[in-house]
């Protein structure tokens, strides 16, 4: 079982590592100037008025890469906690405050740390620049298929938790990355000193000796924890 991050679509699994294949979509840039009427052919970056439902932040274009149209994307999860899925998608929804677009990938792969990808319709290193600074979404559906026992993150927010005695433990707000492994934090409620609700957490290691089932269609992950812990 494994959870990995991908900026909050991550991927989890306790304690263990799936190497993952990555793909490349090519075709070759050009550079002559499409006409409104073919921008959607030529994948440029286009204006969006509908965003997918199932669009999922796991990344930044922080940088152009070279000086033919590519830009450098600083992926939230490195590629094996789910950062991989900027290179499954075909298409990227980006975001810079409230401007929406939507773009083509030509090309994508993984270089010094980072993705960079050739967008289509991008001719040079302004048209790169242009783009700096946008948050890059990928929609959920395009994300690589995990293993049996591996869950993206964004998938486990929101789950309820509650202990093999099935008492509630609260519902998973965010998950950690410590490095060796994915933690749960898990808020609920609490009531303060002074009588007043606040809100508390629990920190569950996302590892096989603590979470025995992770019930998607439930909404529900069991855990072997105590609330007293």
């Amino acid at each position: 079982m494994s959870a990995h991050d991908a900026g909050g679509s991550g991927r989890a699994k306790p304690a263990q590592r799936t190497s993952v294949s990555f793909g490349a979509f090519a075709r070759k840039p050009t550079a002559r100037r499409a006409s409104e009427s073919d921008a959607q052919a030529q994948g440029r970056p286009e204006p969006v008025e509908v965003w997918p439902d199932d669009a999922v932040e796991v990344g930044a274009i922080v940088d152009a890469y070279g000086l033919k149209g590519w830009v450098k994307v600083a992926a939230h999860a490195s590629a094996g906690q789910g950062g991989d899925a900027l290179l499954h998608g075909k298409r990227w929804w980006l975001a810079k405050g409230r401007e929406r677009m939507s773009v083509q990938l030509t090309q994508v792969k993984l270089h010094a740390g980072h993705v960079v990808a050739h967008l289509g319709g991008l001719a040079d290193r302004d048209d790169a620049l242009a783009l700096r600074g946008y948050s890059v979404y990928v929609r959920r559906m395009d994300f690589p298929t995990l293993s049996d026992d591996e869950f993206y993150w964004v998938d486990l927010v929101g789950l309820e938790v509650v202990n093999e005695a099935a008492e509630s433990l609260g519902c998973v707000a965010d998950l950690i990355d410590n490095g060796a492994h994915s933690v749960l934090r898990v808020e609920y409620p609490l009531a303060g000193k002074d009588g007043e609700p606040r809100t508390a957490e629990r920190l569950i290691p996302f590892v096989g000796a603590y979470v025995k089932t992770v019930d998607q269609a439930a909404k529900r992950i069991v855990v072997d924890w105590q609330t007293d812990y």
